[in-house]
């Protein structure tokens, strides 16, 4: 964690209603979210999350988003979902079955019966060893990995609570060792969707490692990234559906008012990918390359969302105010699994991105998939109408499209 800023005091109490936070409050990045190494799959990839200090929270506003309020903002069911997501993170999370029934109880959503994370008949929740063996676990870096790994699991649920989430924990958070993990990942039984909420810098040799993301039957969703220097990898990749972040603006009595670009999404136009097919229909914008992101999420800290991790982080346990494109890329995997129920599987990410541009075509069409985000920036680039950098084609409506 950064010297400078505080260590976390994180709603450590269930909660059942929003907890009253104050807007821009001081917002911890943990040890896992700092780039580590530049370059390609040798390097070490960082996670997308931030989350509140609340060790600083004054009662003014009602803001930190719990399932009801995050399908409430985006016109989602409360039930629905089928087959398999799966969720790839690094390191072993030693509580990740009890805290996902922690979560799913809090929230009316199914638990997983077994006692057993590893057990291969589990039916709503399993974790797999993508070596094999238990992972490293344990340290102030791991287990910030750890509320990564709860974020993911337990949001994918929320949103596609019908579909069983497996967790697959690599090695290590070494690029080698997760795009492995991926391997794992896609090719578990039942497996439509999976997550990736990390990422590092791109390199003139990432294209060689797009295959990782080029399967015909499962799509791939990617954090944008934390911070609006730069477009990273893999959410650069023209194989995976790139998740942005926003901020959802509430009143004081928490209706929600609008959704806004949020100053620190990751976004950009790749170096070294070229144009994919599904973006001809915004080559204005992007030009000859891919841009990123292709669509968007709730991701501000101080409008995120509840997420319950018990294995201590910095000493402390429970439920916490979590942000960052970590929070929409299980969710948007989530949001697409429960539309492939009526709309069917998409053949990949590049066809699930296709489908999602497709909406370009009438005004009628986007308007009822996407909200469009017009304004805000992720500090560098402007949130215009239809297509952008920071948010994509905006954030979901319903199902539709998707």
């Amino acid at each position: 964690m950064k010297t400078s800023l505080l260590m976390g005091i994180i709603l450590c109490a269930i909660v059942t209603q929003p907890m009253a936070l104050a807007n821009d409050l001081p917002v911890i990045i943990p040890d896992s979210s700092w780039p580590v190494t530049k370059g390609g799959p040798g390097a070490y990839a960082h996670t997308r999350i931030r989350f509140l200090d609340k060790s600083a929270a004054t009662t003014t506003v009602s803001e930190i988003n719990t399932p009801a309020m995050i399908r409430s903002a985006y016109n989602l069911p409360s039930v629905g979902g089928a087959g398999a997501i799966a969720i790839v993170d690094a390191y072993n999370y030693p509580t990740a079955l009890s805290d996902f029934n922690t979560f799913a109880g809090e929230y009316g959503l199914p638990k997983e019966t077994s006692t057993n994370a590893t057990a291969s008949t589990n039916p709503t929740f399993r974790v797999v060893y993508a070596t094999g063996k238990a992972p490293e676990s344990g340290g102030s870096y791991i287990e910030s990995w750890n509320l990564e790994e709860a974020l993911d699991i337990e949001w994918a649920h929320a949103l596609a609570p019908g579909a069983k989430i497996y967790l697959v924990e690599a090695a290590s958070s070494s690029m080698s060792d997760l795009l492995y993990a991926v391997q794992v990942a896609s090719a578990l039984p039942g497996v439509r969707e999976v997550s990736m909420s990390w990422g590092g810098s791109e390199s003139s040799s990432e294209t060689s490692y797009d295959h990782y993301f080029a399967s015909t039957s499962v799509a791939f969703f990617a954090a944008g990234g934390d911070s609006s220097d730069d477009l990273e990898y893999p959410s650069a990749s023209p194989y995976v559906v790139s998740v942005g972040g926003t901020t959802l603006n509430r009143n004081s009595a928490g209706a929600l008012t609008s959704e806004t670009g949020w100053n620190d999404s990751g976004c950009g136009i790749s170096r070294y990918e070229a144009r994919p097919a599904f973006q001809n229909v915004v080559s204005t914008d992007v030009g000859s390359h891919r841009g990123a992101n292709d669509v968007a999420f709730d991701a501000n800290p101080n409008t995120g969302v509840m997420v319950y991790d018990s294995t201590p982080l910095y000493g402390e346990t429970g439920w916490w105010a979590v942000g960052g494109t970590s929070v929409g890329t299980p969710s948007w995997a989530g949001v697409v699994n429960l539309a492939s129920v009526g709309n069917g599987v998409a053949a990949g990410s590049q066809a699930e991105n296709a489908r999602l541009y497709d909406t370009l075509d009438t005004s009628e069409n986007y308007a009822a998939a996407f909200r469009d985000i017009t304004s805000g920036d992720d500090g560098r680039v402007d949130c215009t109408e239809g297509w952008d950098q920071p948010t994509g084609l905006g954030s979901p409506l319903g199902l539709t499209g998707k």
